[in-house]
């Protein structure tokens, strides 16, 4: 999802300048979190985030997409992931939702999708009064494969 250059991606930045509390709204910052805006459909890795913020700033170093992806964990605004692949991926933090949406990874081609739907609700309601543990969130994955991997598998 590709932003004009213009005012949403400003209102969007805009939005995220509050979460900074006392830290500074660099450029290179701001670099990082239109990248992260421009792919928000995207889990991406840091060095993902690298190659599309050098598209934007050509000056950009890796160790800047580090401490910046960082910083935004930190303040609560990108997700940092693992879905064993050897690679931390982020996306930004939905503030709308009350959980997080849960995952389907793909073991053949590492694809990500999202289920929105959050279907442990009734299940987290059974702990709660059961263990007397009040849950804030919880984070589901789950292994196997995409339609296009499965139809290929069976087809082989």
């Amino acid at each position: 999802m590709k932003f004009k250059r213009g005012d949403e991606l400003k209102q969007k930045l805009e939005r995220f300048r509050e979460q900074f509390k006392e830290h500074k709204m660099t450029p290179q910052r701001r670099v990082v979190l239109q990248a992260l805006l421009e792919n928000s459909e995207s889990h991406l890795s840091a060095e993902e985030v690298y190659a599309l913020a050098k598209e934007i700033d050509s000056e950009i170093g890796l160790a800047t997409i580090y401490r910046t992806l960082d910083l935004l964990e930190e303040l609560n605004i990108v997700h940092k992931l693992h879905f064993g692949d050897g690679r931390s991926r982020y996306e930004l933090c939905h503030v709308s939702s009350e959980h997080h949406h849960h995952h389907l990874v793909c073991l053949n081609c590492n694809q990500i999708l999202e289920v929105k739907e959050d279907l442990l609700h009734q299940l987290e309601t059974v702990i709660e009064k059961e263990h007397g543990f009040h849950i804030i969130d919880h984070r589901v994955q789950f292994y196997g494969y995409c339609a296009q991997c499965d139809k290929t598998k069976s087809n082989t």
